[in-house]
């Protein structure tokens, strides 16, 4: 299940093709199919313009993931992960701390963490140190690049998220390689592991694949 970053918004067309396809987690989608996953993508609720502030953290947001986990759980009989990549590092860790049974995710990964508060829509989205990662009792992938110079995910604020995680069920990843182009939050950028993906798709795989 693919939280995307920013807005949220991925604009699913009803055909399944998609108007905003350059998110990293979009990009990724074919190459974890490929690797025997099942893929859900979710897009921005229709009631909501976006996905900003600190919605993704609330229990309305919850409740829509649940949702979306439990509807996966029954189409697919299989264990659902939640992917959050940037901002949606925020709804993965929110599904895994607010919600519980057949709604509640079997794990999270986290790409490209928010690691600091930042101004986003109308609110102030916090890092995720604050959102409760240190009661987390699922599996947890922190998959980042050491270069990642977003003024949200910076990476020399990796270690405080680390030490908050339970050591038995998480692993931390980092990147180097790739190629960083625009803006250092954008698509081609770092953050956005452009250039990685593969090696990205693989080790995201493997963790899933063991459970752990």
């Amino acid at each position: 299940m693919l939280m995307m970053g920013g807005t949220g918004q991925l604009g699913i067309y009803p055909n399944g093709t998609l108007q905003r396809d350059t998110h990293l987690l979009a990009r990724i989608r074919g190459l974890l199919v490929a690797r025997g996953h099942a893929v859900v993508l979710v897009d921005a609720p229709g009631d909501r313009r976006d996905l900003g502030g600190d919605f993704r953290e609330s229990t309305e947001h919850a409740t829509d993931l649940g949702a979306v986990i439990t509807d996966a759980r029954k189409a697919f009989g299989k264990p659902v992960w939640v992917v959050g990549h940037s901002r949606g590092t925020h709804s993965a860790v929110t599904a895994a701390t607010h919600l519980t049974g057949e709604a509640s995710p079997d794990g999270i990964v986290l790409v490209s963490s928010i690691l600091e508060s930042s101004r986003f829509g109308g609110s102030t989205a916090k890092p995720l140190q604050e959102s409760g990662v240190g009661t987390l009792r699922v599996p947890v992938l922190v998959l980042h690049h050491k270069l990642d110079s977003c003024q949200v995910s910076p990476a020399a604020k990796l270690p405080e998220l680390q030490a908050l995680l339970p050591p038995a069920t998480s692993r931390v990843i980092t990147y180097d390689g790739g190629v960083s182009r625009g803006a250092l939050c954008d698509v081609n950028a770092f953050h956005s592991f452009n250039g990685i993906e593969q090696q990205l798709a693989d080790d995201l795989s493997a963790f899933v694949v063991q459970g752990k």
